[in-house]
C-alpha cells in the first residue's frame, strides 16, 4: 500500500469515527438530556385533550327568579378539522347526517361555514377549530343513531349540553338588558392566549351584550378538561386525566320580574293606543329606578325581541331583523342608547339654572301665548296664554314662554351674537350638572352620552355640515319639492342660514334649549336619574343592575358596589319647590287627565309631561315621575317616540306602572309595603320562582 492510499484510508477512518461520535452524542442528548421532553411528546401523540365547558351561571331578579337560566339539550356538533382530513372532505358524512336530522345537506353546510365579509347567516362566527353545533333540539332516537354508528359519522358528536333559556317570569323579557351569547372567535381566543392563561377555550360562548357581557367573567365559570387515550386510528381507549369544570356564579340583579313585566306591558299598551290614534309610535322605553340607591328595578325597551333567537344559530333574515330599520332595530336599547329631545320634562334643570342665575324663586312672571326671541315669536303649546304666575304654576301648566324669557335674557347678558369672553351659559352648565350629555355609568355596555349642545358643539357641527348646507342653499331640495314644496323651501332657507353663520349660538338656540327642544338629546335613563336626584334631595346616583354574585348553593361570592353619588349644585329649598310643583302636575296640571281617578292615598305621585317636537315626525311623548312625594323611593319614566303629547301616551303608561307596583282596589300590589327585597335571595336549583 502506497503512502497516498494509506492517507486516504486514514482520513476515511477519522470521518467515520467522527460520525459515530456525533451519532452517539446525539443519541445521548435525545435519551438522557431531552429524554423527558420527547417522552412527553410521545405520550401526547396517543392522548387527546378535550375541553369540558362549564355550566354558565344564571341571571336572577331581586327575588331569585331566573331571568336567564340553562336547559339541557341534545346537541349535535360537527368538527370541521376532522371532516377536512377525509377523502371527500366530509361530504358523505354530512349527507348521511342530514338524512338523520331531517334537514338538507346545504343547510348543514351553511351552518358550519365560517362567517366573513359577504357571507350570509347562518354561518359559524366562532373558532374554526372547535366543534360547531348544527342542531340543539335533537330527538333522542336520532341522537342515538349517531352515537351508535360512529363509523358512519366520524367528526360528528351528539352530547347533552346546557343551552341558554329565557323563561320570562311574570312576563319580564328585558332582552336588551340581559344581552346574549355568541361563540368566541379565533381572534379573541388568540388574544386571550387560550385556556391555561385566562380560562377561555375554543368551545366557550361569551357575552356579547347586556349583563351577559358585563359580568361574563363571573357567569362563565372555569372549564374543565379530559385527557383521553387513543389508539392509532384515533379511537378513545381510556381516560388518562380529568378535571371537572367549575360552574359559573349566579348574578343577582335589582330587576324585579313583576315590575319589569308590568313596565313592558304598559309600554306596549301605550304604543298600541298611540297607533290607534293615527300616530306612528315606532319606539319607546320605560324605566323604574330606586331614587335612593340607583338600583334599576325595570328597563323596558320597544321594539324588543326574544334573545333565544341566538341559541343554535341565527338566520340572515333574523339577523337583519335585529339590526334593520324595517323592524325598528330591536337590538338597540332605547333606555340606554335611545336619544331624544326631552321637551318640558327638562324644565327641572331650567328652573334650577334660572334661580341660581338670579331669578326669584317666589317671583311672578308673565306667561303670554308667545314671546319674541329677537325677531322670531316662540309660542306656548297651541299658543295658549296663562297670564301672570309663579314658577310653581309654570311647572304645573307647563308654560314655555317664561323659560324663553329667561333664556333670551341670559343670552343677551352673555353678549348675544358677539359673546363676551367665557360666557356663563347658565342653563347649559346646569344641564351638565344634572348628568345630561354624559354616560350615567350604568353596568351595561354601549351606553350613549346624549347631547348637550353648546357653543363649541355648534361650531364643530357647522364645520362638519357646512359643505352640505351650502350646497342645499344653492341648489335647494328638488326631490323634496316634488312632493312637499313648502318643506323644500324651509329646508333651503335653513341651509342658507347655516351655511353663512351656522357656527353662532343664536338666541333661538338658547330659547329652544330652555324647554328641552332644538339640538338637545337625552336618554330615558339620564332623565330618570335626573328626576331621582330631584326626589332624593340632590344626590346624582349611579344606576346599577348587578347586586351580587352568588354560588349555586346561594353562598356569597361578592357584592357589587356602586360609585358614590355626586351632589347637584342646587339648594334644598329649590329642589323642595320643584317637587311641590311636580306634585300638582298629576292632580291639576298637564297630567291630571291621565291620572284622573288615581288613588293618591296609596302612593302620591309627582311628575312632568313632555311633548318634544321633531321636524318631519310626530311628537315624542314623555312623562317623568317620582313617588311617594313625601318619602320618594322610585322614579318612573316613560317615552314613546312619535307617540303624540306627553299626557296622551307616556303619562298613562307611567300610571299603569305605579298602579302595578302599589296596587288598586281591584289589584294586589307587586311591592310589599312599597318596598323591594333587601336580602339576597337563595336561587332555586331550576331557576323557577322560589
Amino acid at each position: 500500500m502506497n503512502s497516498k492510499t494509506h492517507f486516504r484510508l486514514l482520513v476515511l477512518y477519522v470521518l467515520v469515527g467522527a460520525l459515530l461520535l456525533v451519532l452517539v452524542g446525539r443519541m445521548w442528548s435525545l435519551q438522557v438530556l431531552e429524554g423527558s421532553h420527547y417522552q412527553q411528546i410521545a405520550a401526547e401523540n396517543r392522548t387527546r385533550d378535550i375541553v369540558v365547558p362549564a355550566i354558565r351561571g344564571m341571571i336572577l331578579d331581586d327575588q331569585g327568579r331566573a331571568l336567564v337560566r340553562n336547559r339541557s339539550a341534545l346537541v349535535v356538533s360537527v368538527d370541521r378539522t376532522s371532516l377536512s382530513r377525509q377523502k371527500d372532505h366530509g361530504t358523505g358524512v354530512l349527507k348521511r347526517l342530514a338524512g338523520v336530522l331531517g334537514t338538507s345537506y346545504d343547510e348543514i353546510q351553511k351552518r358550519i361555514r365560517l362567517c366573513g365579509p359577504g357571507i350570509k347567516r347562518p354561518c359559524w362566527p366562532g373558532s374554526p377549530y372547535q366543534p360547531i353545533p348544527v342542531d340543539d333540539r335533537v330527538d333522542p332516537k336520532r341522537a342515538l343513531q349517531i352515537m351508535e354508528r360512529q363509523e358512519d359519522f366520524p367528526g360528528v358528536t351528539a352530547q347533552v349540553q346546557a343551552v341558554r333559556d329565557y323563561p320570562k317570569p311574570e312576563g319580564a323579557g328585558a332582552a336588551q338588558a340581559l344581552g346574549y351569547l355568541q361563540p368566541i372567535t379565533q381572534v379573541e381566543l388568540d388574544k386571550r392566549k387560550g385556556l391555561k392563561v385566562t380560562g377561555y377555550s375554543g368551545v366557550d360562548l361569551i357575552g356579547r351584550d347586556g349583563l351577559e357581557a358585563m359580568y361574563d367573567a363571573d357567569l362563565r365559570g372555569e372549564p374543565g378538561f379530559r385527557k383521553v387515550l387513543v389508539d392509532s386510528q384515533g379511537r378513545v381507549t381510556g381516560t388518562a386525566e380529568e378535571r371537572a369544570p367549575t360552574t359559573g356564579g349566579n348574578l343577582v340583579t335589582s330587576i324585579d320580574a313583576g315590575v319589569q313585566g308590568a313596565a313592558e306591558k304598559a309600554l306596549q299598551g301605550a304604543i298600541t293606543s298611540a297607533r290607534s290614534q293615527g300616530r306612528k309610535a315606532d319606539a319607546g322605553a320605560a324605566v323604574v329606578m330606586d331614587v335612593q340607591t340607583g338600583r334599576m328595578v325595570a328597563m323596558a325597551s320597544y321594539p324588543t325581541y326574544d334573545p333565544g333567537i341566538w341559541t343554535g344559530g341565527i338566520s340572515q333574515d333574523e339577523y337583519d331583523g335585529l339590526l334593520g330599520k324595517k323592524k325598528g332595530e330591536p337590538l338597540i336599547s332605547r333606555v340606554t342608547q335611545g336619544q331624544f329631545a326631552p321637551g318640558s320634562t327638562f324644565k327641572i334643570s331650567s328652573v334650577s339654572a334660572a334661580v341660581k342665575d338670579g331669578y326669584s324663586l317666589n317671583g311672578t312672571y308673565p306667561c303670554p301665548g308667545s314671546y319674541n326671541v329677537g325677531s322670531r315669536a316662540f309660542t306656548n303649546f297651541e299658543g295658549q296664554g296663562h297670564g301672570d304666575m309663579n314658577l310653581h304654576t309654570a311647572l304645573v301648566v307647563s308654560c314655555d314662554t317664561i323659560f324663553y324669557k329667561f333664556a333670551y335674557e341670559e343670552w343677551l347678558r352673555d353678549g348675544g351674537m358677539k359673546p363676551r369672553k367665557n360666557p356663563a351659559d347658565p342653563m347649559v352648565g346646569m344641564a351638565r350638572n344634572f348628568g345630561f350629555g354624559r354616560r350615567t355609568g350604568i353596568d351595561l355596555p354601549s351606553e350613549t352620552t346624549g347631547r348637550i349642545p353648546d357653543r363649541g358643539w355648534k361650531k364643530s357641527y357647522w364645520n362638519a355640515t357646512r359643505k352640505a348646507d351650502c350646497k342645499g342653499a344653492k341648489e335647494g331640495y328638488p326631490q323634496v319639492a316634488k312632493t312637499d314644496p313648502a318643506r323644500a323651501a324651509y329646508l333651503k332657507s335653513i341651509s342658507a342660514e347655516n351655511c353663512t353663520e351656522g357656527y353662532v349660538w343664536r338666541a333661538g338656540d338658547a330659547a329652544n334649549f330652555s324647554v328641552g327642544q332644538g339640538d338637545i338629546l337625552v336618554t330615558p335613563l339620564q332623565l330618570a336619574r335626573a328626576y331621582a336626584a330631584v326626589a332624593n334631595g340632590g344626590k346624582l346616583v349611579t344606576p346599577r343592575l348587578g347586586v351580587a354574585v352568588v354560588r349555586p348553593d346561594g353562598s356569597l361570592v361578592r357584592r357589587i358596589g356602586q360609585a358614590p353619588p355626586t351632589r347637584l349644585p342646587v339648594e334644598q329649598k329649590i329642589l323642595a319647590y320643584i317637587r311641590s310643583g311636580l306634585a300638582d302636575v298629576t292632580k291639576k296640571g298637564t297630567a291630571a287627565g291621565a291620572f284622573q281617578g288615581f288613588d293618591f292615598k296609596r302612593v302620591d305621585v309627582a311628575g312632568k309631561t313632555g311633548t318634544a317636537e321633531v321636524f318631519g315626525k310626530d311628537d315624542t311623548s314623555w312623562f317623568a315621575s317620582f313617588g311617594p312625594v313625601k318619602k320618594p323611593r322610585y322614579a318612573v319614566v316613560a317615552m314613546v317616540a312619535q307617540g303624540g303629547t306627553g299626557a296622551s301616551a307616556a303619562a298613562p303608561a307611567v300610571r299603569q306602572i305605579w298602579e302595578a307596583m302599589y296596587g288598586t282596589k281591584d289589584r294586589k300590589p307587586l311591592l310589599k309595603n312599597g318596598r323591594l327585597p333587601t336580602e339576597l335571595p337563595r336561587p332555586p336549583a331550576d331557576g323557577a320562582a322560589p
